[in-house]
């Protein structure tokens, strides 16, 4: 008798163990099952009508997910150095599936798509001297490049509050600012650290 609790119980102790591992390998891919959602979405984007409701359905559902993965990474530990590069990945296809979108839809003028362009290149040197120095992709989480994607995110109500002008320039001002502290702070810092917040403060852990 006491041979078959005991190995009741064990049984039970295992099915416990392996219940508690599979909610552990849940909870630990939330964040970046929810960033693999927003590239989705963000590509979904590119078969629906541009303004349409369907567009700005899928368009806010891309936006609360940015929001929901850091935050859910955050409150569970579960943040990662992959995780981290999968948001940025993330917010690098939602921005470029939006230019792909807007540029034909909007009529735009030389110099727009020039500092759009000189922005593009700021970029793309900054990621390349980060991978020239560190080894690894270096986009960085800093408060900037965060004000800026939400004030990009913010891109269709602008536009119909104010125009395309003043869009352009409002969105583009901020863009250029992250851009060049991002590339100063890649060509400063002698560890990658992604989650700097600013060229004045440096905070958060490096990254080896």
């Amino acid at each position: 008798m006491i041979a078959i609790v005991s190995d009741v119980r064990n049984k039970a102790i295992r099915r416990i163990n392996i219940i508690s591992k599979i909610e552990g390998v849940r909870i630990k891919y939330t964040a970046n099952l929810i960033t693999i959602g927003r590239i989705t979405g963000a590509v979904l984007l590119l078969f629906v009508k541009p303004l349409s409701v369907s567009f700005f359905a899928i368009y806010i559902l891309c936006g609360i997910s940015d929001i929901l993965d850091g935050y859910i990474a955050r409150k569970t530990k579960t943040s990662s150095k992959s995780g981290e590069i999968l948001d940025s990945i993330a917010d690098l296809i939602f921005i470029a599936v939006m230019l792909v979108i807007f540029i034909p839809l909007l009529a735009w003028r030389w110099w727009m798509l020039c500092w759009v362009g000189g922005i593009a290149l700021v970029r793309f040197l900054s990621v390349g001297v980060g991978f020239a120095k560190y080894h690894a992709v270096s986009f960085l989480h800093t408060y900037a490049n965060k004000i800026t994607g939400i004030i990009l995110f913010g891109f269709p109500l602008l536009y119909y509050a104010t125009g395309l002008t003043v869009t352009v320039s409002v969105i583009c001002c901020f863009a250029s600012l992250s851009a060049f502290e991002e590339l100063i702070i890649t060509i400063r810092s002698k560890r990658l650290n992604r989650n700097v917040a600013s060229i004045f403060y440096n905070k958060g852990k490096y990254t080896p």
